[in-house]
């Protein structure tokens, strides 16, 4: 899976290198058997971000990004959107993705983060709740794909940004930026996220893998 996720990383116009930061040595082996680059990182970090935070530290460069280990399908050119989102909105420091959502259990499901955006595509708030909540007029839900650009100044002092209130209420990380008044740049793309957190997630994966062959 990791190998399928460094290969797709690979593909995009936007990386100069991509490099697998890990703390667990039996993923360092792996990642070294099919040519990746690997950072090995301290093992008390509490978030992906303050991982990729450690790496970035010690290179230099002006955009990073934190593609998650478990999106075998990854779309190259959604982590370019992503990015290019970020470089074309000077104002805002961070950069993420969402996609409409076309299924009910999606939007009442609450481990589907849902976003609302304003009219240049910085977003307002994410939650785990159905939002905006529809009185009976014409709405279109969006679902939050969990890939996060970062100007590199930004990502260093993100874990010093003091934890608020609906960080905490929603477990939602990315509000920290919210809460501290700092913008997230939203792109939508029509990629559809196959994360892999459970045994039927990996079905659902093989499933659409067998469908492609």
């Amino acid at each position: 899976m990791l190998q399928h996720v460094f290969e797709r990383a690979c593909l995009c116009r936007t990386l100069d290198r991509v490099i697998v930061a890990t703390d667990d040595k039996r993923i360092a082996e792996v990642a070294r058997g099919f040519g990746a680059v690997v950072q090995m990182t301290s093992a008390s970090h509490l978030s992906g971000t303050d991982r990729v935070a450690e790496v970035s530290g010690s290179h230099e460069h002006e955009i990073v990004v934190n593609i998650q280990g478990d999106e075998p399908m990854i779309d190259p050119s959604a982590i370019d959107l992503a990015v290019q989102g970020l470089k074309e909105h000077p104002k805002a420091l961070m950069a993420t993705l969402k996609r409409s959502i076309g299924r009910l259990d999606e939007i009442t499901n609450p481990n589907v983060v849902k976003v609302v955006t304003d009219g240049e595509g910085m977003a307002i708030y994410f939650s785990r709740s159905p939002i905006p909540y529809s009185r009976g007029g014409a709405v279109t839900y969006y679902k939050h794909i969990g890939l996060y650009v970062y100007q590199r100044e930004f990502l260093l002092a993100y874990s010093t940004l003091p934890v608020g209130p609906l960080e905490q209420a929603e477990r939602l990380e990315q509000l920290r930026a919210l809460e501290n008044g700092f913008a997230i740049h939203v792109s939508e793309t029509q990629y559809e996220s196959l994360g892999v957190d459970t045994p039927e997630d990996l079905s659902r994966v093989q499933a659409h893998w067998g469908s492609l062959s």
